[in-house]
């Protein structure tokens, strides 16, 4: 039976290593490329008979490593091209980049930087960031740019808010645990501008019941909000207390201050389109 395994693997080597021209014998009367002259050939004892099945030479083998790595590259692609689809709520976010970023906060930029080389450690620990600020100040676009590092990675990401989380939700007939436990599948989650949602009781449940989901899971967060940190700190409201106590446990906050950027691309539009029209 044993035999008969390696005999199979013998005719096999020999009929899938092609000869080429110059292809030679060497003194050893073995097989040896022509190109790099190392061994296509082996010799082998096979109970008490000498054989001489078909081997890789070096070229070979570094061709086929090659393919090998050329297509990993391609599946990388491919899944991160996905990612990217499932990952973002609009096709403009995947320009969201360090190498896009305005520098208008060099800082932030590289606080975000960090978060991404450190993110191994930081998902084993369930770290994320609380990005608060005033509005228009590059809260997304940083929570965004972490994004798109991460997937580049290999990570998956979603970028998302609560008022479409409960959207999706409220659109399900069944199935609505089970939708948001799968936000958990994702290696990062990024929340998008708490406190926008409407105040009802239904809706801060809901994002109490996202968070919550994540914080059981260990899994990291990036929230951003437009709500000072001093607001969060000393809120009277129960339900946003729990839901903000849940976030500073595992979000490191970054105050994200500054001119605005959406104001500053408003007005280079602006200067933009006069020059055009030659006004």
């Amino acid at each position: 039976m044993f035999g008969e395994a390696l005999e199979r693997v013998i005719d096999a080597c020999n009929a899938n290593i092609r000869t080429n021209d110059g292809d030679y014998v060497g003194e050893d009367g073995l097989l040896y490329c022509g190109q790099c002259h190392t061994r296509k050939q082996t010799e082998i004892m096979l109970f008490g008979e000498v054989r001489r099945p078909m081997c890789l030479c070096s070229c070979e083998q570094e061709r086929l490593e090659r393919e090998k790595q050329e297509q990993k590259k391609r599946e990388l692609e491919e899944k991160i091209k996905r990612y990217r689809k499932i990952g973002f709520p609009r096709s403009d976010m995947y320009k969201w980049t360090f190498e896009n970023d305005d520098k208008s906060n060099e800082e932030l930029t590289e606080a975000m930087k960090r978060y991404v080389n450190h993110f191994p450690e930081l998902l084993r620990e369930g770290k994320g960031l609380l990005l608060h600020g005033s509005v228009g100040t590059g809260k997304t676009y940083a929570a965004c740019e972490v994004a798109n590092a991460l997937i580049n990675k290999g990570y998956p990401v979603l970028v998302t808010n609560f008022s479409r989380i409960t959207n999706t939700v409220q659109g399900m007939f069944e199935g609505r645990q089970e939708y948001i436990d799968s936000l958990n599948d994702f290696a990062l989650l990024v929340l998008d501008d708490l406190g926008a949602e409407r105040e009802s009781s239904y809706m801060q449940e809901m994002v109490y019941t996202i968070i919550d989901s994540r914080y059981r899971a260990g899994l990291p967060m990036i929230v951003t909000t437009n709500i000072s940190i001093e607001q969060i700190k000393k809120t009277d409201n129960m339900e946003r207390m729990r839901i903000y106590d849940r976030i500073l446990e595992r979000c490191f906050p970054i105050d994200v201050s500054g001119s605005s950027k959406r104001r500053r691309i408003v007005r280079n539009n602006y200067e933009s389109m006069k020059e055009i029209l030659g006004l």
